[in-house]
């Protein structure tokens, strides 16, 4: 169980570590890469030595967040995991810092409070709890630093569409673009572009698309082999997921990506009427309200089954 720390608790405790390694989740997004950039940027000025590891390779897009990748040529002393809800999100290679995490920093409410001490606040994104906790650092929150933290509360809240945006949420990036975010290219990277691959996918994904319990869940599957003939990456596979909840009438959208050694990736997106989080955590999963996701061993068609036996338990409730 985590000791549970506030921002000032989490700051003084920031100011006394050495050779900090920082973790960012598999399949890594626009959030725990910009968080965990961020912070590392912000150790930096305050001459702290740190680097970033993740287990799966970070997206040429993300660039110009400047990571500084871990080369192991220093022994971390501090262990910090960012935006990180459970161990399982650690993957295969670096699993192994799991059970010696000293610090979390995250925003979903349902953390397993696997690290020593752990900074929750349930904000729209990491990167906005990482934005407080720096000023309570005194960092200077620079041009740099500023487009890591919008890039992790703009991909997080679907560019301020989704509905874990607020009020604060845009206090936080009306903050940023005054320290020099630059919004107009970061949201025309982000959002605005696709690539041919991204178009050839969603081709083929849309020709699984299947509706369930009269039209109110609409459900779609990625396969290793549509990935194989479109050459997409992992980048544009998370563009596809807000797909099937965007079609009219669809409470519950349903992403299904068949992945190696049997497992299947679940990402769910769902109306304020019914709770993601809660859904999947019923599979071992987790996230927000109303964007979560779990990972299902067995082959599509078990994993299909499963999931959709969740989502009628809610949904013959009503």
């Amino acid at each position: 169980m985590s000791e549970v720390l506030n921002l000032k608790t989490t700051a003084g405790r920031l100011f006394t570590v050495a050779d900090v390694l920082i973790i960012c989740h598999k399949n890594p997004d626009g959030d725990t890469l910009g968080s965990a950039a961020a912070l590392q940027h912000a150790l930096m000025q305050k001459g702290k030595n740190c680097a970033i590891i993740c287990a799966d390779d970070i997206l040429p897009r993300y660039e110009f967040l400047d990571i500084r990748l871990f080369n192991e040529s220093f022994e971390p002393k501090y262990i910090i995991s960012v935006d990180m809800a459970d161990t399982q999100l650690f993957g295969d290679t670096v699993i192994q810092y799991a059970d010696k995490c000293d610090l979390c920093i995250d925003h979903h409410g349902s953390n397993t409070k696997y690290a020593k001490a752990l900074l929750l606040q349930e904000e729209s994104s990491c990167a906005e709890v990482m934005l407080q906790l720096l000023h309570e650092m005194d960092v200077e929150i620079t041009p740099l630093i500023a487009d890591c933290l919008y890039t992790g509360i703009a991909t997080d809240t679907g560019c301020f569409k989704f509905t874990n945006t607020n009020a604060k949420t845009h206090m936080a990036a009306a903050q940023l673009i005054e320290l020099g975010a630059n919004t107009i290219h970061l949201n025309q990277l982000l959002f605005e572009s696709k690539s041919k691959s991204r178009v050839e996918l969603e081709k083929l994904v849309l020709s699984t698309l299947e509706y369930h319990f009269e039209g109110r869940c609409a459900l779609v599957c990625i396969t290793q082999e549509m990935l194989n003939l479109t050459g997409a990456d992992i980048d544009d596979v998370d563009g596809i997921t807000a797909i099937p909840r965007s079609i009219e009438g669809v409470d519950i959208g349903i992403t299904m990506r068949q992945q190696s050694k049997g497992v299947s990736k679940v990402s769910m997106r769902t109306t304020s009427e019914y709770n993601a989080a809660e859904i999947c955590a019923r599979l071992g999963g987790g996230g927000h309200k109303q964007a979560a996701g779990c990972e299902i061993v067995g082959n599509m068609e078990n994993a299909k089954a499963a999931i959709l036996a969740e989502v009628s338990r809610v949904i013959n409730k009503q």
